[in-house]
């Protein structure tokens, strides 16, 4: 009998498969936290393998893989950090592509009016505090900086009126909990509501250079095969169609 069950659980363990995955550790820009949460479930059970993420904004998470933090993959919301990762040898050359294009929307979740350009928008409250993204370290909050100098309301707005969040998560809790007025997100955050409270305006491109998120495989993982399949992945179709249907923007195949 013993011996049986012994020949019964060494055939079960040879008929197990040999690879059983691997983690990757993945820094992404908090933007992009919950549509990377749908592609780690599509990815993992495509591929066997785990995704261990941590977010933040873009310039914090550069800090911390300049110092040292244990990441594989970089996620940016932009295109300076990954670029600077590369001048500075931190990251493996030619593996920098563009994921996503963001796309930036001004949120008011608790609004009546009916004015139809984000602009006026802003200029209907003259004393309305606005929620953004910190411009010195998320790219959605130099988009933003950009957007509101190029329709000349930047230099009216009184300093105490611009509510700063470490990232664009932040700027979008400040609005949603009523800290703010208005508040500048990212799309995609907007698009999953249904329907989405109050009102919206999403900011046109060419009022601000365009957000090029990029995926870059740090210098740490070049001879590691598992972070390669998953920024083979990101660049896929699947992976693509995930990305778009959450409301951000592509370029074309990388």
């Amino acid at each position: 009998m013993y011996r049986t069950l012994a020949l019964l659980c060494l055939c079960l363990l040879l008929s197990l498969p040999t690879w059983a995955g691997d983690t990757v550790r993945v820094a992404v820009a908090s933007n992009f936290l919950a549509t990377l949460k749908l592609l780690a479930t599509d990815y993992q059970a495509r591929s066997g393998d785990r995704l261990r993420i941590s977010s933040a904004s873009t310039g914090k998470l550069y800090a911390q893989i300049i110092h040292g933090a244990p990441f594989e993959v970089f996620l940016a919301a932009n295109a300076r950090e990954p670029e600077r990762l590369e001048e500075e040898g931190l990251a493996v050359p030619g593996s920098r592509f563009t994921y996503a294009l963001g796309r930036l929307a001004l949120w008011a979740p608790r609004w009546n009016g009916n004015e139809k350009d984000w602009a006026d928008a802003i200029r209907q409250q003259p004393k309305a505090r606005i929620a953004l993204a910190n411009p010195a370290t998320a790219p959605y909050g130099t988009a933003t900086h950009e957007a509101l100098r190029r329709r000349g309301l930047l230099a009216g707005l009184a300093p105490t009126r611009l509510i700063r969040g470490e990232n664009v998560a932040q700027a979008f809790q400040h609005v949603a909990s009523g800290a703010t007025t208005l508040g500048f997100v990212a799309w995609p955050q907007l698009k999953g509501k249904a329907p989405i409270p109050g009102r919206h305006w999403l900011i046109e491109p060419h009022w601000h250079s365009p957000i090029r998120q990029q995926a870059v495989l740090l210098k740490r993982a070049a001879s590691r095969s598992s972070p390669r399949r998953f920024l083979r992945y990101l660049a896929g179709p699947h992976a693509r169609r995930i990305i778009a249907d959450q409301g951000y923007r592509l370029e074309p195949d990388p």
